[in-house]
């Protein structure tokens, strides 16, 4: 039968022993036709010190009162209390009316002096074994003396700089899985990865989790915001006082639009553009797209986060909002909102290095996504609270063990079913050819023939993939013109400007 739960509770042995010699209420009892000062019952011991260990931080309001009464038990094995007549040792102590006293001598054990940070270990284990199973008590019952050479490493609170170490490591780590990259090597720097801009962007946020600036003179001037609101509730957004006229709408769009084009680098700033271009190829998998953009969305500056939030915002409500005047007579809204501000969103620092269409994919999807890829993760949050909630509890170190818990990140995992697995291993071995072939496609170096040539071969390999990619004959022709059909050879003769003489005076032929 394996076990349930593991629950350890970390005390020393003589300062347990002080809290309850010090602390039990003594009385007197009758037992065996007389009365015995100085004493307690069982049960009496069991209330009290079960609410003293649910008291005290080592222990926690988890403790059960069975696992009390075997606490109880050690101290009658070892002589920390004893029956009223003397008895200890082989004696059960019994959460019952029984007698029990404190003996005149003192329980308190002397630490060795060649291992001065030596102490006893009190360890519960709550298992599928019955409570009153001999075997539990031999095997997880382990008194003073019986546990390899430790020390309790009592946690201190952590530094501020110890949990921005943190919060930095575990982030890099996460978006690391997420992108399924071996390494971020050429993807991001971790120089470029200021660990108080994620925990500001995790913690200060509004009700609406809309980062916080605290800084005044880095937010968005008033009166950018109230153009901003004033599209964005149009037409019950209208709060300026100014006199309305036609087209008014489009200036106020005009002026949102100035102010982040005059911005010195795009909100997802030049140093990130690379590990923004890493999720392109994700975008076909909603879920993990959007959680690869939580992610690298936290690695922003708290006042770059703040003007997307409310910039991806403003472009959603626009397009969903038809009391809207039309903002362009040729150009959709939809189509408007996105031109308008892909640049001011994704860039990079040189200018050939941006492709439009990629800034426009990816800038579409946040819009359209914009309440979950703005989202704090839920899953990095947690992790990172867990692993701090560990460092901070009291430990075990064993002699040798001279690792740091807190420099280790730990590593999670769930089961998945056989069809997880499949659908996994089939996403990640396709996605790689998925942007080959559009590799291929969007290649401008390769003559016609060529790229006929290889998307042949391609087809040839791997069928499913240009299957979908090309479904039908129009989806194929849009991106890859059609061949010239080739003239038969006697219609050839008749494009030449001259007559075709096939050989010349000069020529001799043997015979």
């Amino acid at each position: 039968m394996g076990i349930i739960y593991f629950i350890y509770f970390y005390f020393t042995w003589n300062e347990t022993i002080k809290l309850f010699r010090g602390g039990m209420p003594l009385k007197r009892h009758w037992a065996y036709f007389r009365s015995y000062d100085n004493s307690f019952t069982g049960s009496e011991a069991v209330d009290w010190l079960h609410e003293l260990l649910k008291r005290n931080h080592n222990f926690g309001p988890e403790v059960s009162r069975y696992q009390t009464l075997q606490l109880l038990r050690k101290f009658m094995k070892n002589h920390v209390v004893e029956d009223v007549k003397g008895r200890y040792g082989k004696e059960d102590f019994e959460d019952s009316g029984q007698v029990y006293r404190f003996p005149p001598t003192s329980p308190l054990k002397p630490l060795p002096q060649r291992t001065p940070g030596y102490i006893g270990v009190i360890v519960f284990y709550v298992l599928d074994f019955p409570q009153n199973s001999e075997t539990w008590n031999k095997r997880h019952s382990i008194a003073i003396g019986e546990v390899h050479e430790c020390k309790i490493v009592r946690r201190t609170d952590i530094t501020p700089k110890q949990v921005d170490q943190i919060w930095k490591k575990m982030t890099i780590a996460h978006l690391q899985r997420v992108l399924g990259l071996k390494t971020m090597d050429g993807v991001l720097d971790p120089k470029h990865v200021n660990a108080k801009h994620i925990i500001h962007n995790v913690f200060s946020v509004n009700k609406t989790g809309i980062v916080i600036v605290k800084n005044k003179a880095e937010d968005m001037p008033y009166w950018v915001l109230s153009a901003m609101k004033c599209l964005a509730n149009w037409p019950n957004g209208r709060e300026t006082k100014q006199p309305m006229y036609p087209g008014f709408e489009r200036d106020v769009l005009r002026t949102v639009a100035e102010y982040f084009q005059r911005l010195k680098e795009p909100l997802l700033t030049f140093q990130l553009y690379e590990v923004f271009v890493n999720i392109l190829s994700l975008l076909q998998q909603k879920e993990v797209a959007a959680e690869a953009l939580q992610v690298c969305s936290l690695l922003l500056p708290p006042a770059n986060r703040r003007r997307l939030q409310l910039l991806l915002r403003l472009m959603a409500r626009v397009c969903q909002n038809p009391a809207l005047p039309p903002l362009n007579d040729a150009i959709a809204t939809r189509t408007l909102m996105v031109q308008t501000f892909s640049r001011c969103i994704l860039g990079s620092a040189e200018e050939v290095d941006l492709d439009e269409l990629l800034a426009t994919k990816l800038v579409t999807f946040m819009m359209e996504h914009h309440e979950s890829v703005l989202r704090v993760p839920s899953n990095l949050h947690r992790h990172v609270d867990d692993h701090l909630s560990h460092l901070r509890r009291v430990q075990i170190k064993y002699a040798g063990a001279d690792t740091d818990a807190s420099l280790v990140s730990p590593s999670y995992c769930r089961k998945i079913s056989r069809a997880e697995f499949e659908e996994q291993r089939v996403s990640s071995s396709q996605g790689p050819m998925q942007e080959l072939l559009e590799g291929l496609i969007a290649d401008t170096e390769l003559s016609a023939k060529d790229k006929r040539k290889r998307l042949k071969q391609f087809q040839k390999s791997y069928p499913e993939i240009y299957r979908r990619r090309f479904p039908t004959a129009e989806s194929k022709a849009a991106v890859l013109p059609e061949r010239a059909p080739r003239l038969k050879p006697q219609l050839m003769l008749l494009t030449l400007k001259k007559p075709f003489q096939p050989f010349q005076r000069s020529w001799s032929f043997r015979t």
